[in-house]
């Protein structure tokens, strides 16, 4: 049997499986990400308040997320949400049955906080870039505080923290990988079962290596367009 048939579509081949773990790694960077903006978002405002106990909160959240592995954070979702949840349902009613967190969901809640930490970072070192005047100008023309984000510092902010961000969304795609050790059907546990099943590790991790690449740099393109896009009418002085 030759490479090529080993990687196409139908029976004889695993390029059906290979494609819907492709499907699965997609998806699950998708949902993890607005998770993780949002949270990064609340935590970066926090770190800016002028609370010291929002800023304490911040401070430790993004302390502790960037210090831990993002495997380590992945089985401690899986297997202590997991049982957190079981006791709590217990505890309620002891009739209750067992609830099993779905890999899926818990890979989407582990990524998602692990880019909310880096990307709180990343937007409070923009958040703090910005001319302060120009809030006070908002408070001049009777703007409230949401009118100012909303209307003047968020498309700066979008702009600011573009490049970081993107970054971190290259690394949100690869660290995907990590959830087929959790027993989920994404595009390195079809290439591990793959592999067990034909001894071909060699054809198969290299499959599994393109698409992650192609996928890569099909992100990058679309990021560097839309950094394109938003600086559009700045002037950029030589």
């Amino acid at each position: 049997m030759d490479y090529l048939t080993y990687l196409s579509l139908g029976d004889s081949g695993w390029g059906d499986e290979l494609l819907k773990g492709l499907a699965v790694t997609i998806g699950l960077a998708l949902c993890a990400l607005p998770v993780g903006l949002i949270l990064g978002t609340g935590v970066a405002a926090l770190s800016i308040s002028a609370h010291k106990s929002y800023r304490w909160f911040a401070n430790v959240y993004t302390t502790v997320l960037r210090g831990l592995p993002e495997l380590l954070t992945l089985f401690i979702i899986y297997h202590g949400v997991g049982l957190l949840i079981n006791k709590t349902l217990k505890w309620i009613d002891p009739s209750n049955g067992f609830f099993e967190l779905n890999p899926f969901g818990a890979g989407v809640i582990a990524l998602g906080l692990v880019f909310s930490g880096y990307a709180a970072e990343v937007l409070r070192g923009a958040w703090k870039t910005m001319d302060k005047g120009q809030r006070e100008a908002g408070y001049s023309l009777a703007m409230t505080r949401l009118q100012i984000f909303w209307f003047i510092e968020r498309p700066q902010l979008l702009r600011l923290a573009l490049p970081g961000l993107g970054n971190l969304w290259i690394n949100l795609l690869k660290d995907t990988a990590l959830v087929s050790v959790i027993a989920l059907d994404d595009l390195m546990r079809a290439a591990n079962i793959a592999v067990g099943a034909t001894k071909k590790p060699f054809l198969f991790y290299l499959t599994v290596c393109l698409a992650y690449w192609a996928v890569c740099v099909c992100c990058e393109r679309l990021l560097a367009a839309m950094e394109q896009h938003s600086k559009r009418g700045i002037r950029v002085s030589r």
